[in-house]
């Protein structure tokens, strides 16, 4: 499996060591960037990232930025991008469950590494429920 993985300045030290724990588990990794703590627009790696997961270059993507936000809110203007943001395991688990976000969006300021690693175990090994979700998900615009 290939996972996209981008950040802005405010999650880089975040996805240098995600980018480290996903190849150590075996997944395929694409860094979008940023690889710089120098302050930058997190639209300008967001887009890459949902266009190589709308065109299937990249099964799934991972983006972390301040609150999530910004990242989430880019994303999501992506056809057939489900991006949703998590702050616990709960969260992380409930977005794939329920929405299968193919985008994890994760909020550097506000949670633990060891918040965010534990999120995205939840997130990868959590299958969608499809049912009355997936009825759900046909109504969101593509």
């Amino acid at each position: 499996m290939k996972i996209g993985i981008c950040s802005d300045h405010a999650g880089v030290e975040y996805k240098a060591k995600l980018i480290s724990y996903l190849l150590g588990k075996g997944y395929d990794v694409v860094n979008f960037g940023t690889d710089s703590t120098d302050s930058c627009d997190y639209p300008d790696f967001a887009h890459p990232l949902g266009k190589a997961v709308e065109k299937g270059e990249c099964n799934l993507g991972i983006a972390i930025c301040g609150t999530g936000n910004g990242m989430a809110m880019t994303l999501n203007h992506h056809k057939g991008i489900r991006a949703g943001l998590a702050w616990n395991t709960a969260v992380g688990k409930l977005v794939k469950e329920h929405n299968n976000a193919n985008v994890l969006v994760l909020p550097a300021r506000f949670i633990s590494y060891q918040m965010a690693v534990s999120i995205v175990r939840a997130w990868l090994s959590t299958q969608f429920a499809g049912g009355r979700h997936q009825r759900r998900i046909d109504k969101i615009p593509v």
